[in-house]
């Protein structure tokens, strides 16, 4: 990528931020969470699944589990049978139960604020890890490149990348650390609510001025 081209990628991403902040001023994670055992079982959860489908099975979970021991020692079918709503449930339940065992086992049942540590827990990857520590810890690690921050760069002209942790590195070095995780918000926003992956609202977008691919 050229020097010139790199510039103007920048600036239409910081033009995009603020274009984006008007109709989404409160963007956040939507899946509902009190503390970061509960953000991190939530995620894990969302693979493959609705933040509004997880959001319904773990409003009866987190009653009945609210600590990483309560889940690590959980009979197995029990954490199953609560979760059995969800896609891929089984593979689901045995991920969280290992990973809260770690959890117990390295960090006193606590999850660690740090990203080589969150990796190393079972059915935790980098966009798993990069929820975690920008909603639960404010920190700013990288991006969550999620399947709507993923099309949206396309359709953006922000990256031209395909692989995910790709996409992750082009949209780093657009936008300020400082706003990594909001831009990660502001895009899963409008993914869902404006430009969906089929008959995206072109017509109507907030940002259509900036985007290359607009018809």
């Amino acid at each position: 990528m050229s020097l010139e081209s790199f510039i103007i990628k920048q600036e239409r991403a910081g033009k995009i931020i603020t274009g984006l902040k008007v109709p989404y001023p409160d963007a956040h994670c939507e899946l509902i969470h009190s503390n970061p055992l509960q953000l991190l079982i939530a995620t894990i959860l969302s693979a493959q699944c609705s933040d509004k489908q997880v959001n319904l099975v773990t409003e009866n979970l987190f009653k009945i589990y609210r600590t990483a021991r309560d889940f690590a020692e959980a009979p197995i079918s029990d954490l199953e049978k609560q979760l059995q709503r969800l896609g891929l449930f089984r593979n689901k339940a045995r991920n969280i139960q290992a990973a809260c065992r770690k959890l117990i086992e390295k960090y006193d049942g606590q999850v660690p604020p740090v990203m080589d540590e969150l990796i190393q827990l079972d059915g935790v990857g980098r966009k798993t890890a990069n929820v975690v520590l920008g909603n639960a810890f404010g920190i700013n690690e990288g991006f969550v490149v999620d399947t709507h921050v993923a099309r949206l760069s396309t359709r953006l002209g922000l990256s031209d990348q395909k692989d995910p942790g790709k996409i992750e590195k082009d949209l780093m070095q657009l936008v300020a650390r400082e706003n990594w995780m909001l831009f990660s918000h502001l895009l899963i926003w409008h993914g869902r609510r404006r430009c969906q992956a089929r008959n995206p609202d072109c017509l109507n977008c907030e940002i259509k001025d900036l985007c290359p691919t607009v018809p």
